[in-house]
């Protein structure tokens, strides 16, 4: 099988009409999700595209926006349960998360909906069959990744960057990827 990226969604930090925010999957053996923002869950759900694994580059609501409509249908819905994709969240998000829970007061409410991991800065992590490489990027004061991902059969690379500012650590994010 060949390496395909989808758009599913693409609006900057307001949504365009009609569209969802940051969303793009990446599909091989496995599929994975770079970033998550709101009306991708929709539009996912609407194709009927599954997710084996989700890769969250910084906690930006345009980025992320939809996990929690993705926690409350793993956990409520009729068809809960029946698939929990690996999250792999920025360093220190478990504490993150912990204080969103509160706001919601919904026990275990990410575990339910997903396999819960933590990357760290430069440091290759697996997920959906891709090898994923986590890169630091400045991105106002929030810690903000790029990631390289690797299709190690195939040696195709994407390098994505969630938001970043100009800087030299972009351009070495995309340095020899496809």
């Amino acid at each position: 099988m060949e390496v395909r990226l989808r758009v599913i969604g693409s609006s900057p930090a307001w949504p365009n009409p009609g569209s969802a925010q940051s969303g793009y999957l990446v599909e091989g053996d496995g599929t994975l999700l770079l970033d998550c923002g709101p009306g991708v869950l929709g539009r996912l759900r609407e194709s009927g595209l599954r997710v084996d694994a989700i890769a969250i580059t910084h906690w930006h609501l345009d980025h992320c926006g939809d996990l929690v409509p993705w926690a409350w249908l793993n956990a409520y819905s009729p068809e809960a349960g029946q698939s929990r994709p690996e999250l792999w969240l920025p360093p220190g998000s478990h504490d993150d998360l912990d204080t969103f829970t509160s706001y919601w007061g919904v026990p275990r409410m990410w575990e339910r909906a997903f396999e819960l991991r933590e990357f760290a800065p430069g440091i290759p992590f697996e997920a959906a069959g891709f090898t994923v490489e986590p890169r630091r990027l400045p991105h106002y004061t929030l810690e903000a990744f790029g990631f390289r991902v690797r299709d190690s059969e195939r040696g195709r690379v994407l390098a994505y960057s969630g938001d970043s500012a100009p800087t030299p650590e972009l351009a070495e994010l995309a340095r020899g990827a496809d």
